[in-house]
């Protein structure tokens, strides 16, 4: 599971776009225990969600013009404008070019061959999300795509990513870690866009799994701070009960108790 040991190609960041920021707080704040804070008058509005004082994830208000609320995954790169290069060189496409975020580090906004948009961090003053893997945190991440030996292929020219196919009860799963890296080091999953309905009508995207104490109580709350249940709470042997949710805005993420933690 996903740590704050970040290692080139892992998940260092991740932050919400939304067309109402108090509403985000307060509903992520009531469901995760999250406090936001600003990252300065000159930020444009963006802040940090912090878990016990530790950052959690970044926030901001977005107009439509950006896109739907979403939830955006950054990944850890050395070099920014190299991993942009590469990641035209697959054949994606560089959506914001990359850019210096007062001296915290560079970043860029990058879409893969699907047209899946995800980020990309280059470590500066900022190292990455502070806290990873406890409940109300980013523990995983999952690419919904239409062709996984498509994704696969991609995403290794532009992070070296090593793949496994991993069989659990009803077929295989194909998990991702970054190059070089041990089982353990798995921060994350590719997934068939056609095997599952809930997502097939939404089409390809990043989806952000968070740890929590109890998923179902975590639905049930979601729920009742003006949030939907896109897929109710299901068990998987061996990983956990899983739910994926929407905030009262539509950004889509997941929500998981994992088997470790239930034991």
């Amino acid at each position: 599971m996903l740590t704050t040991r970040f290692v080139t190609g892992a998940p260092n960041w991740i932050d919400v776009g939304t067309s109402d920021i108090d509403g985000a707080i307060s509903f992520y704040g009531g469901l995760f225990g999250w406090q936001f804070q600003s990252a300065g008058p000159d930020s444009g509005g963006y802040g940090f969600f912090q878990l016990a004082g530790k950052t959690a994830a970044g926030g901001m208000q977005t107009t439509p013009d950006q896109g739907p609320p979403s939830w955006t995954v950054y990944f850890q790169t050395p070099d920014a404008e190299a991993t942009a290069k590469a990641a035209e060189q697959a054949k994606g496409a560089v959506l914001m070019q990359p850019m210096d975020v007062m001296g915290q580090g560079h970043t860029a906004i990058l879409a893969d061959k699907a047209g899946v948009p995800f980020g990309i961090w280059q470590p500066g003053r900022i190292k990455g999300i502070e806290v990873a893997g406890d409940a109300g945190s980013l523990c995983w991440v999952e690419l919904y795509t239409p062709d996984i030996a498509s994704a696969a292929a991609f995403y290794d020219s532009v992070f070296g990513w090593d793949t496994s196919a991993v069989q659990f009860p009803g077929g295989t799963y194909t998990c991702i870690n970054p190059a070089g890296t041990e089982e353990e080091d798995m921060f994350g999953g590719l997934v068939p866009l056609a095997d599952d309905p809930t997502e097939a009508e939404s089409g390809a995207y990043w989806l952000p799994y968070f740890e929590v104490a109890d998923t179902d109580a975590t639905v049930a709350k979601a729920q009742e701070l003006g949030g939907t249940v896109r897929a109710p709470a299901m068990d998987m042997e061996g990983v956990g009960r899983m739910a994926k949710l929407a905030d009262p805005y539509g950004a889509r993420f997941a929500v998981i108790t994992s088997a470790t933690r239930q034991g």
